[in-house]
């Protein structure tokens, strides 16, 4: 579910695709920060050390950091929130949510129980300045049924629309798994 759409998590929740990793900016900031890109990781220039970086393109950039925020903080009911009225959510092998309401009644999982990050690796603000997309890595940690860790990862787009109040809104969330690592189709489980 993050994204952005993001996936969904096996738990009933939609993860976000669009995971932004946050940094609270000191111990009970409720202000977040993006952490900064790893060049290791990716090949793409870093925005947000990039002195000549566009303007619309850290506007992107601070609408996801602060709908990361909320996702963190409220779990599902932030990520829904961000939606416009007329919002899309799609996710791996899932029918798509159409409507703030159809993403409001699917992502329904606590913060406590999945958290959701995501960061950006690009942005692009449209030429008329109401419109841009942001695209990514995202990661979701929750726990399964007895209690063991389960991380899952992948890409996400998310595509921002000014609304006619002047606020940002999410009339787009994509997400997609990571696929398998190499061998991983083909394991047998192991006996206990």
């Amino acid at each position: 579910m993050r994204a952005t759409m993001r996936v969904w998590d096996g738990l009933g929740g939609l993860i976000h695709v669009g995971v932004l990793v946050l940094l609270l900016a000191g111990a009970g900031s409720a202000q977040a920060q993006l952490a900064l890109p790893n060049p290791a990781k990716t090949n793409a220039p870093n925005p947000l050390v990039n002195s000549t970086v566009k303007p619309g393109k850290m506007i992107l950039f601070e609408l996801e950091a602060r709908f990361a925020k909320d996702v963190l903080e409220k779990g599902g009911a932030g990520f829904a929130e961000w939606f416009a009225e007329d919002g899309v959510a799609l996710g791996n092998g899932s029918a798509p949510l159409i409507g703030k309401v159809a993403v409001a009644k699917s992502a329904n999982w606590p913060a406590q129980g999945y958290q959701l990050t995501w960061t950006p690796t690009d942005a692009v603000m449209g030429p008329s300045g109401d419109m841009g997309y942001t695209w990514g890595h995202f990661e979701g940690k929750s726990k399964d049924a007895n209690g063991n860790p389960v991380v899952t990862g992948g890409r996400y787009m998310t595509v921002w629309r000014k609304q006619p109040d002047g606020n940002w809104k999410v009339v787009l969330d994509a997400g997609a798994n990571d696929a398998p690592n190499a061998g991983d189709c083909c394991k047998l489980p192991t006996a206990p």
